[in-house]
């Protein structure tokens, strides 16, 4: 009896590990095709052939062709760059501002807290997408206008983490000892900060991935997001989806993308929160 307890209380080390493996393995093949793609079949996204509309595969498009003629395999490839590139661009930016100032609010404390906290708080309580429309309202249809829209979404998740953990750390026994023991800011912060933050923030990351792709498609989808004739996944599914009797695999190959690379990112996320 004890060793079947034994084996059971092992499997959910086992069964997490594995999810991040398929996660991780997800991400990897989406990207990887979006880097390597071009490199293997040389080809434009842009380039249009009216007479392949809508065609089957061929030697120069693999995937086939668009309503345009213009070649799937090329466009996705194009998307799984362009999208991937926005959303680590703002989920580094929103984890460094988080992490700067949510270290800062935990540290000093009083006002400065209080203000940030504030400014958080507030952001918070409006939807993201809202946000991210104002700011594409100022610099519509480009990368820079989702950057700047999804950073200011995305710090305030990193920024209420890395507060709230900062303050139990920087509250617990063995910081208060080491403080007595003569022990400086930068050894606290490497010894007992860090080691706590940094599975949080990694965490966060995915997340925040995850929920920045899905915002660029959702908002492409919707025709508010990247203009054409630019290739970006929500974009190529709402300008396929008129055909998708005539040609139901142009209008899979973006769907089916989108939901690998996102479901890779949920599962690494998932798997690390466990």
């Amino acid at each position: 009896m004890s060793g079947a307890l034994a084996a059971s209380g092992a499997a959910p080390p086992r069964r997490r590990a594995g999810g991040f493996a398929v996660g991780a393995a997800l991400v990897l093949v989406t990207l990887g095709f979006g880097v390597l793609a071009p490199l293997v079949v040389a080809g434009d996204p842009f380039t249009q052939s009216l007479t392949k509309a809508l065609g089957g595969p061929d030697a120069a498009a693999p995937f086939g062709y668009d309503h345009l003629g213009r070649s799937l395999f090329h466009r996705l490839a194009h998307a799984l760059r362009l999208s991937p590139a926005i959303a680590a661009a703002a989920v580094a930016t929103a984890g460094a501002a988080g992490l700067l100032l949510g270290g800062l609010a935990a540290a000093r404390g009083g006002w400065v807290d209080r203000a940030l906290t504030l400014v958080a708080d507030a952001l918070l309580a409006l939807p993201g997408l809202l946000l991210v429309l104002i700011v594409l309202a100022i610099m519509p249809g480009t990368a820079l206008g989702f950057w700047a829209g999804l950073s200011l979404v995305l710090w305030v998740e990193f920024f209420r983490l890395t507060r709230a953990t900062s303050r139990a750390v920087l509250a617990s026994p063995a910081v208060e000892a080491s403080r007595l023991l003569g022990f400086g800011p930068l050894y606290v912060l490497r010894r007992h900060l860090w080691p706590e933050i940094a599975p949080v923030m990694l965490t966060a990351a995915a997340f925040g991935a995850a929920t920045a792709i899905m915002a660029i498609a959702a908002l492409g989808f919707v025709s508010v997001g990247m203009r054409a004739p630019t290739p970006e996944l929500g974009l190529m599914m709402v300008e396929l989806l008129p055909y998708w009797r005539e040609a139901p695999f142009a209008l899979l190959t973006p769907v089916i993308a989108t939901f690998t690379l996102l479901l890779g990112l949920i599962l690494m996320a998932g798997d690390r929160a466990r």
